[in-house]
């Protein structure tokens, strides 16, 4: 069903909007897939927080203009889908990865993160990237270790008089 100028025009604000708040994107080339193999991606896609789109890629190219994601104009050829990372920059990567492990007519083709267009075989390295979460208990058990640390160096001195006293307990007793 074509267009109308309205339409468009609709579809290329909603999708530029979706791309001035996004983290991180990738384009993936999904000829071949089937209805049902689109929805299930559709599926996990929502519930990971990635706004997933198939948009006409003269289209597209008027959405990302003046977002981060302008790099990915020149390779936005052929028939693609567009997922952008709302929340988390690697969420993307990973549905689109998992996906695609299940089903080889997915083919990646772009992935863009912070205005920088990587090569297709960077989408393990974005996708390996810690969600929230996890970057926060990392930071947080980084910043916990010295005070663990430091509290187990302070009972050592203690521990080590009670073991002297009572290995100097043990050769008196013995003598």
């Amino acid at each position: 069903m074509a267009l109308n100028l309205d339409q468009k025009k609709a579809v290329v604000e909603e999708v530029s909007a979706i791309a001035a708040e996004a983290l991180s994107a990738v384009a993936a080339e999904y000829h071949g897939l089937s209805v049902d193999d689109m929805t299930e991606l559709r599926a996990k896609a929502r519930s990971e927080g990635v706004y997933l789109r198939v948009v006409k890629n003269t289209l597209a190219k008027r959405a990302v203009v003046g977002t981060e994601f302008e790099c990915m104009q020149e390779g936005l050829v052929g028939p693609l889908l567009l997922a952008f990372s709302q929340e988390d920059p690697g969420a993307a990567a990973r549905v689109i990865k998992d996906f695609a492990k299940e089903n080889d007519k997915l083919v990646v083709k772009l992935v863009s993160i912070g205005g920088q267009m990587l090569a297709a075989s960077e989408l393990d390295r974005l996708a390996k990237l810690p969600t929230r979460d996890q970057a926060i208990s990392m930071l947080m058990a980084l910043m916990k270790a010295p005070v663990e640390k430091l509290a187990r160096t302070i009972n050592e001195v203690p521990g080590k008089l009670v073991r002297t006293v009572a290995a100097v307990k043990v050769q008196k007793e013995s003598a």
